[in-house]
């Protein structure tokens, strides 16, 4: 049995330690969504699944409760597949393997996947426990929420019979959100030139690391550091100035996640290379003095390299350099309307680099739709200045915040009724996949509570043992005060 086993509520830990022991990250989430309807079919419940492979789950009513609202529990399958530098581990193959330690749930050297797996685990356990009682139920479970909200945008009108819906994928117990961020995709594209790399030059690789990276849209304004942003920052400083041949620059995995590393692998003169190292450590130490709060692990490791390649020719590195130099991350904008919530921001999340082209993969999101086009415009602007090719793509809305929401009422006099304290009314500056169901259920009535979840998106992720017990005491007792038709 897992250790989770002994915490409380046991059936929502016991399914949640079997969905750490099915690989799920993005893009690989079929095995799982094959166990979950086999249990559902085993169980006797109706299943189906959509085009897009999004799973359906319906329960009766609880007798005596077939006149409530139709509600649906809804979470997504997929996590973030992130780990430790020296961490071993294939998520698409491993199993999660999560601990306790003290107060909290953490994962040994990679995500833990509580981000929606907690959510995911309540739903089921909902489903598994006929002491709950509850109206008629559906479970939604939505595919590739984490890479582009697949499911969610292939979901069709129809399909769902509930009046509510409550989204498990908030990261804050007491908080109640009532609306999130959009987002929109944008990839800057320029085409690379190579030369060959001058006799007297020697190869080595700068990597930027120990940053403790973290969720793009949670952790955006917390002023952590974003390893493309600090290692091209370097580069713009100094690759003229030591005549640094560009051979190739790689940094960031997910365009949702701060970025925690990047790497550089440069030509320098061997009449130069000391000057590197201390410009390199003079760097470094600036680094730490800014950053000392918030990244004490953050460090620059300078070591030789072989390459077969040729490096960029000057113009092409310049253009390079200023163009990731110049790009804007972090927050651009706090909102006027939600308090101390940021409205606009950007992720310079991904930099991939080949042979001939580099991109540079950025996520925008923001609480309104003229915040998108703002960012947008300024990255095409600087596209064209540096002569790249720029593309916006996979946009998708915002939950508009309804303050009227009955649901939304009900679970805060729900939560006062039972912890004797009012709960924040938030808006959140990250992607749920609410905005998105608006469109075919618009009418629809919505809310998104959760645990408290820290560090998502990073190896850092935990979740607090016992915000899941009081999460799982409110839904269970919201659904029982789901009201009449």
């Amino acid at each position: 049995m897992s250790e989770l086993s002994q915490l409380s509520p046991q059936p929502l830990w016991d399914i949640f330690a079997k969905i750490c022991s099915i690989p799920h990250p993005s893009h690989h989430e079929e095995e799982l969504a094959q166990h979950i309807m086999g249990w559902a079919k085993e169980k006797g419940l109706f299943v189906d699944r959509d085009a897009v492979g999004n799973i359906l789950i319906r329960k009766a009513a609880t007798a005596g409760m077939e006149n409530r609202k139709p509600v649906v529990l809804q979470a997504h399958l997929d996590m973030v597949p992130q780990k430790n530098n020296d961490t071993v581990h294939d998520f698409a193959k491993d199993p999660i393997q999560p601990y306790i330690d003290g107060e909290w749930v953490k994962a040994r050297g990679t995500t833990l996947g509580a981000d929606n797996g907690i959510g995911m685990a309540s739903a089921l356990a909902v489903l598994a426990d006929d002491s709950v009682e509850h109206g008629p139920l559906e479970v939604l479970l939505t595919m590739t929420e984490e890479t582009g909200m697949d499911g969610a945008f292939g979901l069709q009108a129809g399909w769902l019979q509930a009046d509510i819906l409550i989204n498990t994928d908030s990261e804050e117990e007491g908080e109640i959100y009532m609306g999130c961020a959009g987002g929109i995709d944008f990839t800057s594209n320029l085409n690379l030139t190579r030369e060959a790399i001058p006799a007297g030059f020697q190869n080595v690789k700068l990597t930027l690391k120990g940053l403790k990276g973290g969720h793009s849209g949670g952790d955006i304004h917390l002023g952590l550091g974003n390893a493309n942003k600090l290692l091209a920052r370097f580069l713009a400083v100094h690759a003229a100035e030591l005549d640094l041949r560009l051979v190739d620059f790689n940094g960031g995995t997910l365009r949702n996640a701060i970025p925690r590393e990047a790497f550089a692998t440069v030509a320098v003169s061997a009449d130069k290379a000391e000057q590197l190292k201390t410009q390199v450590a003079t760097y470094l130490d600036i680094l730490k003095n800014e950053l000392s709060i918030k990244e004490k692990n953050l460090t620059i490791v300078l070591e030789p390299a072989t390459t077969d390649k040729g490096a960029l020719n000057a113009q092409s590195r310049d253009s390079f350099v200023h163009l990731l130099n110049a790009t804007p991350n972090g927050v651009i904008r706090n909102s006027d309307v939600a308090k101390g919530v940021v409205e606009t921001s950007l992720n310079v999340g991904v930099v991939t680099m080949t042979d001939d082209n580099v991109e540079i993969h950025c996520l925008i999101r923001s609480l309104i739709d003229s915040g998108k086009d703002y960012v947008v415009s300024m990255l095409e602007s600087l596209g064209k200045l540096a002569g790249a090719k720029t593309q916006p793509k996979g946009g998708y809305p915002g939950w508009q915040p309804d303050a009227s929401s009955p649901v939304m009422q009900l679970v805060r006099e729900t939560y006062q009724r039972l912890f004797n304290k009012t709960p924040n009314i938030q808006v959140i500056h990250a992607g749920l996949e609410c905005g998105l169901f608006k469109k075919p259920y618009p009418q629809m009535d919505m809310v998104s509570i959760g645990p408290t979840i820290t560090g998502p998106h990073s190896p850092d992720e935990q979740v607090h043992i016992e915000s899941v017990g009081q999460y799982w005491t409110l839904l269970t007792e919201l659904l029982k005060a789901i009201p009449q038709k």
